[in-house]
């Protein structure tokens, strides 16, 4: 990440320690962070800043992880989506890259596999 500005990772999850941890992990890799633990609050943040990549939890207390973010994608259309669910189910997957997630992990993500699938998907992005 030399040379370019830093990306900005949205974490959307209502598990506080899964926000702790995934923010370490990638803040240690030299990214910026910004957290929510609900859909309403995603909402409102993304209002006021813009996020290179988001990792959306499924199961939120208030919203359902896919239509967050298709209100997000809305919001900001160049973000690229990762949605992480502990329900690993083919139609979990199937349904977040229907309706527009550049990828669907399962939790618990192994670290190597989650900075691997966001180095990819923000690959060549400005």
């Amino acid at each position: 990440m030399t040379g370019q500005k830093k990306k900005t990772i949205f974490i959307v999850d209502d598990d506080k320690s899964i926000l702790r941890v995934l923010t370490r992990i990638l803040q240690k890799k030299g990214y910026n962070t910004e957290t929510a633990g609900t859909g309403t609050e995603a909402l409102e943040k993304a209002k006021n800043q813009s996020f290179d990549l988001a990792l959306i939890d499924l199961m939120l207390p208030d919203l359902n992880g896919l239509d967050l973010m298709t209100e997000l994608t809305a919001m900001q259309p160049k973000m690229v989506k990762i949605v992480i669910s502990g329900l690993a189910h083919e139609r979990n997957a199937a349904n977040s890259l229907d309706r527009g997630a550049d990828a669907f992990l399962t939790k618990p993500v192994k670290p190597e596999t989650l900075l691997s699938v966001i180095e990819e998907k923000l690959k060549g992005k400005p």
